[in-house]
């Protein structure tokens, strides 16, 4: 009986092998059509095993499967924008300051004929992260968000046609909240956030960040007077409390009692080299969730930590004078200029109920050698001896204020404090008004 199907498989010959098949080789009807089944079924598996082995063989491995496109999302039927119109939030003074004034535009832009909306809401929050949370990767950690502030433009289901819609909106900071703060321990961020609920209960969403400064006002200059014992050395250091990130200040530096006289000798120090540095210093308290309460021992408390960067520095080793036959013991002057690297990126000065808190530090170093002198040759002897004498002052990194002023300040006067008007005039008048007597009138156009 011949053979009814061809041998299909994998061959990796090169060479095939055709065969023509007879039906009349079978005896029975049926046997063709299952014949004719099993080499199309073979013959299809052939193909798909030798395209699949060329596949691998070409890549070296093995073909990923194919993944359907990406879902993309149905387009909502409007978007929103938000446009400032006042200047930026600056808050001119300390914690007593009367706030920064802000407003502007909520704008809904409808892209289709028009949107149906149910409500539209927008929040003012303020958000306290740490970098360094009790609880890793923990949200309720890491943020602290609070809302300050809450506007419903719409109460009631509306409909708004193709085009642009403004909703106006205003709103007072308070002074005494911290100023906007990114540093390596915190942050302390603000922004308004959006929210539209469609009639089909799509979300239409937007984030606006707001930036919120602090700027002091200029502050007469400030005297430090260091005294050193168990010498006679007194560093008096005259220097502006207030610097800003951008700019350079002066500091004033006098050195008294450098020369103790004795009979025949006389002991004096003298500069051999004054180092200066601006250091910022910040410290944070990162709060426990109710879940990590136990990782800081109980409720309401925390992990402290603190950190010290240098922001700017400079070594000085000559410009100073030196006299030495100054009554009271000799002086020492010098006069330098001081101020923030560029690139350091400061952060200023802020003190935050969450625990936040960035101070800067003036410190100068001054290295002194002692000397001793004998009156009759006036030849000075280094004895080997010298001091290390440090001193640091406090200094304020604030925001330049420039011409701005403070809200409070621009508005017009209240009704109440506008004076008096000047008399009106008499209109409904009866009767003829009182004349000045003759002497009081003026000849006018000739001879009285």
């Amino acid at each position: 009986m011949p053979s009814r199907l061809l041998p299909f498989g994998r061959s990796h010959s090169s060479q095939r092998r055709d065969t023509k098949f007879n039906p009349s080789h079978l005896e029975d009807p049926t046997d063709l059509e299952t014949g004719d089944n099993r080499r199309h079924s073979a013959a299809m598996d052939f193909l798909h095993l030798g395209s699949k082995e060329k596949r691998q063989s070409s890549s070296g491995q093995t073909t990923p499967k194919n993944k359907g496109s990406p879902r993309i999302p149905p387009a909502k039927p409007a978007k929103i924008e938000i446009q400032m119109e006042s200047p930026p939030c600056v808050f001119y003074g300390g914690p007593n300051s009367s706030g920064a004034l802000f407003s502007g535009q909520l704008k809904l832009i409808v892209t289709d004929t028009e949107a149906r909306l149910t409500s539209i809401n927008m929040d003012l929050k303020a958000n306290a992260s740490v970098k360094k949370p009790v609880g890793k990767d923990c949200p309720d950690c890491i943020n602290r968000i609070t809302t300050l502030k809450t506007w419903n433009f719409i109460t009631e289901p509306t409909t708004y046609d193709h085009g642009t819609h403004r909703f106006p909106f205003s709103y007072l900071l308070p002074g005494h909240l911290p100023a906007t703060t990114h540093c390596s321990l915190a942050n302390i961020d603000y922004g308004l956030e959006v929210k539209a609920v469609t009639a089909l209960a799509d979300v239409i969403d937007h984030q606006h960040p707001l930036r919120v400064q602090r700027a002091l006002q200029p502050s007469p200059e400030k005297q430090s007077v260091r005294i050193f014992p168990p010498t006679n050395l007194t560093v008096n250091v005259i220097h502006a409390p207030i610097i800003h990130p951008i700019g350079s200040f002066l500091v004033q530096f006098r050195m008294n009692g450098v020369v103790e006289r004795q009979q025949t000798t006389s002991t004096r120090w003298r500069i051999k080299k004054l180092d200066w540095r601006i250091d910022e210093h910040s410290k944070n308290v990162s709060p426990a969730c109710p879940k990590h309460w136990n990782k800081v021992g109980g409720e309401g408390k925390g992990q402290q930590h603190e950190e010290m960067r240098n922001i700017g520095s400079d070594v000085i080793k000559k410009g100073w004078k030196t006299d030495f036959d100054t009554v009271g013991g000799g002086q020492i002057e010098l006069e330098f200029p001081a101020s923030i690297r560029p690139g350091a990126n400061p952060v200023c000065d802020v003190e935050s109920p969450t625990g936040l808190a960035v101070w800067h530090l003036l410190i100068v170093e001054i290295i002194v050698a002692e000397e001793h002198v004998k009156h009759s040759n006036k030849h000075a002897v280094p004895t080997g001896a010298a001091r290390v004498l440090r001193c640091q002052f406090k200094v304020i990194v604030t925001e330049r204020g420039g011409l701005g002023i403070s809200w409070d300040q621009e508005m017009p006067p209240m009704y109440e404090d506008v004076p008096e008007s000047p008399p009106g005039y008499l209109t409904d008048y009866a009767g003829d008004l009182p004349m000045p007597p003759d002497e009081d009138l003026e000849a006018m156009g000739g001879q009285g």
